[in-house]
């Protein structure tokens, strides 16, 4: 019987700008709580990714959240970081051109109006997508996260889950309850045997990358 791996599918490192928390951090809260997989998807950069994945003991997949011209994609088992605020055609091409796997992360959370993915650009690039996140656990309305994977079932796309993690204590808050995977294709075959475990973070927490993007700020001074 193949090991089953909790996957957080959605976490972020002190490599984006609106986090503080240190791989290492990461890592030693995963093996308390027991998550032994993570995408990381730091904004614009796989580098706190790649750091990840030399210190951690368990898989990581190396993932980029991506601003593009018309909202966020994440790409996922990335080898080269993918510039930011290119169209979304161009920028599903570069993660596919590698082998990579295009994800919507939040498509429908109706707070996020300045970094979930446009609704015509979303259209434009439905062929394009192979996973929809089905929920993260920073979007506050269920309503939003079901109409997610409303939308993955309609176009038969695996869905993910994933914290959205920005201090390492959300990080497992959601997962996927999945058997191991070798590969992109696995990785695919094996979503579709998950269980989602799914819990909501308090609104409250986004008071945290205000105060992460003010620490860096002052860093910078």
């Amino acid at each position: 019987m193949a090991k089953l791996l909790r996957a957080d599918l959605h976490v972020h490192t002190c490599h984006s700008k609106d986090s503080t928390s240190s791989p290492q951090k990461i890592v030693q809260h995963c093996l308390d709580t027991g998550i032994n997989c993570l995408a990381v998807t730091d904004h614009d950069t796989i580098s706190g990714a790649l750091e990840l994945e030399r210190i951690a003991p368990f898989a990581v997949i190396v993932g980029e959240e991506i601003m593009t011209a018309d909202g966020e994609m994440i790409g996922l088992f990335l080898k080269e970081q993918i510039a930011a605020h290119q169209s979304p055609e161009d920028t599903a091409a570069q993660i596919k051109d590698q082998g990579g796997l295009v994800c919507i992360p939040h498509p429908f959370d109706r707070f996020r109006s300045h970094s979930r993915i446009k609704a015509d650009a979303l259209k434009r690039i439905t062929s394009e997508i192979d996973l929809v996140e089905v929920f993260n656990s920073r979007t506050f309305m269920l309503k939003d996260s079901a109409r997610a994977l409303e939308f993955a079932r309609e176009h038969g796309f695996p869905g993910t889950v994933g914290s959205d993690a920005h201090v390492e204590q959300e990080v497992g808050r959601a997962y996927m309850e999945m058997p191991e995977f070798d590969g992109v294709e696995e990785f695919q075959s094996s979503l579709r045997q998950g269980r989602m475990f799914t819990r909501r973070t308090s609104p409250i927490v986004h008071l945290y990358n205000i105060r992460n993007r003010v620490i860096k700020l002052r860093e910078r001074i």
